[in-house]
């Protein structure tokens, strides 16, 4: 796509009724070579949390000994002016269907030691990161989320966070004795940090209740 078209592109969205746009996004997306309607979105910052380490696991199946239903996570990341970013580096990190993080200790349980759904990988050259996981579980106070840092260069880097449509988690969690601590107790609206982060951060989420896929356009600023 060219600078000219990814112009075209930005100011036809800009132009269009609010009830054309969802129909723009999916046609000009596919255009764009983007892999959801998030067209040239910026994500937003957000906190990393206190469960980030970083174990130096460059895999792509970060599933380990974790059961749940299979999930296969991409994220696209790309510039300001819709461009795939090539080779940026993607650490990815979440919690399991209990709501325990590996890796630390919690006040869920101590899994120092564990490394499960924990991993990187760089971008290929449509700016796509992938990993096969699993849907995360939820913890009091927080919706569900998969937590992801960027690193386009050696200097810089975006931390954010991943949320998933209310209606997929609870189909989740009703369909998989997996995840066992039932309906969240938080669904995007009340998480203070998803509301913040806005529909930029939600994946479109497609495929049945034992096999999902999650994608997400990342947009970086610089």
């Amino acid at each position: 796509m060219t600078d000219l078209n990814r112009r075209r592109l930005l100011a036809a969205l800009a132009a269009a009724p609010a009830g054309a746009v969802p129909f723009a996004l999916a046609a000009r997306a596919q255009e764009a070579g983007l892999i959801t309607g998030n067209v040239c979105v910026v994500t937003p910052e957000t906190t990393a949390g206190p469960f980030y380490v970083d174990p130096g696991l460059v895999r792509s199946d970060i599933t380990g000994d974790r059961q749940g239903t299979p999930l296969t996570l991409r994220l696209q990341v790309v510039d300001a002016g819709c461009r795939p970013i090539p080779d940026a580096r993607v650490d990815v990190w979440h919690c399991d269907a209990a709501g325990i993080y590996s890796g630390v200790r919690s006040p869920l349980a101590d899994a120092r030691g564990a490394t499960s759904l924990r991993g990187t990988q760089p971008t290929d050259g449509q700016g796509i990161a992938r990993f096969t996981t699993i849907y995360p579980g939820w913890y009091p106070g927080r919706t569900p989320h998969i937590h992801f840092k960027v690193f386009p260069d050696d200097r810089s880097v975006l931390t954010s966070q991943l949320f998933f449509p209310d209606g997929a988690s609870r189909e989740v969690y009703d369909g998989s004795a997996a995840y066992d601590n039932g309906p969240p107790d938080t669904t995007n609206g009340s998480d203070f940090i998803a509301r913040r982060a806005g529909e930029a951060a939600v994946a479109s989420v497609s495929g049945t209740t034992s096999d999902l896929r999650a994608d997400l356009v990342v947009g970086l600023s610089g």
